[in-house]
């Protein structure tokens, strides 16, 4: 995959766009994130319409790209910004309380370049509280 296509993929999840699922992956995609593990579109958006953006301003940052015709993988930093209290994923948040992941992911593209598998690996998963206070929470989930 081009990187061009796939900061595509990228601009289009920073903006929240559902459709980018339907455009980027395989209805039989298999997702692994820390012990989560979800299936295809309706996975993918379930977690996040459902589990993540209602919650969260959450942003992708691209550090490094790496990619061939079938694999593609990038080291990551995503931040998510908590719109207000809540019950989330993550445990209990108040408003403006931050994450920060930081690791890589590797994709499977097939012909089409579409998502056939994705694979989320952590390096680390912090909560900065309202304090200032960072603490490291290892996987989320």
């Amino acid at each position: 995959m081009e990187r061009a296509r796939f900061d595509e993929y990228i601009r289009r999840f920073n903006e929240r766009d559902p459709t980018a699922f339907d455009d980027f992956i395989t209805p039989d995609m298999e997702m692994l994130n820390g012990a989560l593990r979800f299936t295809g579109v309706a996975g993918m958006r379930d977690h996040y319409e459902n589990k993540i953006w209602p919650f969260f301003e959450e942003r992708l940052n691209v550090i490094r790209f790496v990619s061939s015709d079938t694999v593609l993988a990038v080291q990551l930093w995503t931040e998510f910004i908590a719109f207000d209290k809540a019950d989330t994923l993550f445990g209990p948040v108040e408003k403006g309380e931050r994450f920060d992941y930081r690791g890589l992911i590797m994709y499977d593209v097939n012909f089409e370049g579409r998502f056939t598998s994705i694979t989320v690996s952590y390096n680390s998963f912090t909560n900065t509280k309202l304090s200032g206070e960072v603490i490291e929470m290892g996987m989320p989930h």
